[in-house]
């Protein structure tokens, strides 16, 4: 009987550890397989480091022509903020958004060659194909935050330099090109050939930047696009950005709301991901 009393709390104790260990041991898994993932892709950026100097181009005209010649005018009123530094965190937000935006094409490619077939059948969950793609993006997006940055402070915008603003930063840029690049994939997983996907990503880039704030306030549209960029996630990032990144900048909604709002977007559009993931190879 002693025997049994003594056996009898290791076994009740013994067994449900295991349930207990299983839980974590999943989340190492799911954490493991994204980091892989996003691995992955960053070490194509690392054989193709050209495409960093592509993409950069074109923020870079925004800012070197379009935000020197508005810089002389008046007509767009920022308060006592100077245009320039009204302008620069809307310009890396559109940088954001052109590196994320045509992210499915990747997952097209991937089909076409068969890697994408490999992940599937494979026991990875398909949060974590998705997720790790989304942080690749978001890494991606980094390297055009430095770029941005550099250029910014060498045509004089006054950068805050205050490590928690730059954190900030860093947290709103990842988490918005996470967002478009799983955007991205939904819309690869819907259309899946590339010539299809490539004009709609065309389509939408330009309405998205145009119906947000980044190059004006919203005070100036009209009320019926007033009511359409606040329903764009970009709006929120730009204000965030904008809050975070100048000297003098302010958010209209709150850097907490921009947040909750880019959280809760990313995370809902990665559910979506998640599941139509496996129709882009039916």
């Amino acid at each position: 009987m002693r025997l049994q009393e003594q056996d009898g709390p290791r076994g009740v104790w013994a067994n449900p550890t295991q349930p207990l260990l299983r839980p974590w041991t999943a989340l190492v898994n799911f954490i493991d397989m994204t980091l892989i993932i996003a691995e992955l892709e960053v070490r194509k950026l690392r054989h193709d480091p050209t495409e960093l100097v592509t993409r950069a181009i074109q923020p870079v005209l925004w800012l070197l022509v379009f935000g020197q010649v508005f810089t002389r005018t008046r007509a767009i009123p920022t308060g006592d903020l100077p245009y320039l530094d009204f302008f620069a965190p809307g310009i890396l937000a559109q940088s954001v958004l052109f590196i994320a935006i045509f992210y499915g094409i990747a997952i097209i490619w991937e089909r076409d060659l068969g890697i994408l077939h490999k992940f599937l059948v494979s026991p990875s969950p398909r949060a974590a194909l998705v997720m790790g793609k989304g942080l690749s993006a978001g890494l991606r997006a980094l390297t055009q935050a430095a770029i941005i940055y550099v250029l910014a402070l060498l045509l004089g915008v006054q950068i805050r330099w205050n490590p928690f603003a730059l954190l900030g930063v860093m947290l709103v840029v990842m988490l918005s090109a996470a967002l478009f690049a799983t955007f991205s994939m939904i819309i690869a997983c819907l259309v899946k050939t590339r010539e299809r996907f490539m004009g709609i990503g065309q389509i939408l880039t330009m309405p998205l930047f145009f119906a947000s704030n980044a190059i004006y306030p919203i005070s100036l549209m009209p009320g019926w696009l007033q009511a359409i960029s606040r329903i764009n996630p970009l709006t929120y990032e730009v204000d965030a950005l904008r809050a975070l990144m100048v000297s003098g900048g302010a958010s209209a909604f709150g850097v907490g709301v921009d947040l909750l709002v880019l959280v809760g977007t990313t995370a809902a559009l990665m559910a979506i991901a998640t599941r139509l993931y496996p129709r882009i190879v039916t």
